[in-house]
């Protein structure tokens, strides 16, 4: 049997990559070719994170977890260590028997182990690598020292050592042909829309759980600089402002708390701001198909995956013009200029104003939002996975 082994440490951590992995991963195995497998590779984790992820992936071959945690991990691949090295004695001779000990190798992110021999080594030995964003050099303001430092060396890494490195979106590759020497190995290879949104038959028992209010804006995030949700809360208290709240999904503690002391030196009512915490698929299945105008204001974003989520429900968006956003709506919405912050907030209550003013234009970017959405699918993201490994 061919085996594809696929890194899947970031399934366990919230957001947009999160989803990411565990949505290709599923797709990788149901499209399988006759053959072939897919054995995952965590880092060190407890039985019950085990059991969850296995539960969500029920056709894995195996679940491989390495002695080491993730941050040790992030330490030891950015300086070259060998995956073999990490691997459980039992897990070993698993992957040995299957041919995966060498065999092709999938990242779903940056966290990947990579050496001097991978490029080098006989036909089905391979590595693949992707690379979400390139905001460690086009905005390395809005990260860490330490996570621009990593991001940039295992970006490099990945451009001197893997096979071929994956990207959701064209303007993903380009913004990163400024920086690293690629070549001919960049695929740009989408995301999709999680196949666990989906509106219940409970929603208005939901929605009414959630206390949504009968009209709202809708956004997701924290006040990272690159999230843009500062300038989307300073937006509400121009003289711009739709009189319509705005309600916030995804909130940390800590981000709750900053965007409150936010909300509050803005002079803004609470009513006006509602910030929830990190909701399940099903709630936001409910919060974006009830949503009068999907915000999406981030200035850096590699993969638009939130925005994509909005538009398969129909919503009417209003987008930052980050070139992803711009690539992933293609029209079906209102785009914003990021170009000069300081009035960058007035611009998005204008466009926001617009939106739901304008109820012809709301109808017609509605229907655009629909159709656009139908564009993307993970089986077909998947597909050109495994393409793309028998290319290599």
């Amino acid at each position: 049997m061919i085996t594809l082994r696929v890194v899947l440490d970031d399934m366990r951590l919230p957001g947009s990559i999160g989803r990411y992995s565990e949505e290709l991963a599923r797709a990788l195995i149901e499209t399988a070719p006759a053959g072939c497998g897919v054995v995952g590779i965590v880092s060190a984790a407890h039985d019950s994170e085990i059991k969850a992820i296995e539960k969500v992936l029920p056709g894995l071959e195996s679940l491989v977890r390495l002695r080491m945690s993730r941050r040790a991990l992030q330490t030891l691949w950015v300086a070259g260590g060998k995956f073999e090295q990490l691997v459980p004695n039992g897990a070993r001779r698993l992957l040995a028997d299957t041919g995966g000990l060498s065999g092709m190798l999938h990242s779903t992110s940056l966290l990947a182990p990579l050496q001097a021999s991978d490029r080098l080594e006989a036909r089905g030995r391979q590595s693949a690598v992707t690379i979400h964003s390139a905001a460690a050099f086009t905005n390395p303001a809005t990260m860490s020292t330490a996570e621009v430092a990593w991001q940039r060396a295992m970006i490099k890494r990945a451009a001197k050592h893997a096979d071929a490195i994956v990207v959701p979106t064209h303007s993903t590759a380009e913004q990163l042909s400024h920086f690293v020497d690629v070549g001919e190995r960049v695929r740009v290879i989408s995301a999709a829309v999680s196949s666990k949104l989906r509106v219940p038959i409970d929603a208005d028992a939901r929605a009414a759980a959630l206390d949504l209010p009968e009209r709202y804006l809708l956004t997701t995030g924290s006040l990272n600089l690159a999230r843009g949700l500062g300038d989307l809360i300073t937006s509400m208290a121009t003289g711009a402002a739709p009189d319509v709240p705005l309600v916030i999904t995804g909130a940390s503690d800590a981000a709750r708390e900053a965007i409150e002391q936010h909300t509050a030196s803005l002079g803004l009512d609470s009513s006006r701001v509602r910030v929830y915490g990190r909701l399940t698929d099903q709630e936001l299945a409910v919060a974006l198909d009830r949503a009068t105008v999907y915000v999406a204001p981030t200035v850096d974003d590699g993969i638009g995956l939130p925005l994509m989520e909005a538009l398969s429900f129909g919503a009417v968006s209003v987008y930052s013009d980050a070139p992803a956003h711009l690539e992933v709506a293609a029209g079906a919405g209102l785009a914003v200029a990021r170009d000069d912050r300081r009035n960058y907030p007035e611009r998005l209550a204008i466009a926001i104003g617009e939106a739901l003013s304008d109820g012809e234009l709301a109808a017609r970017l509605s229907v655009l939002a629909s159709d656009r959405a139908r564009a993307f699918s993970w089986r077909d993201s998947a597909e050109k996975v495994w393409q793309l490994h028998a290319d290599l």
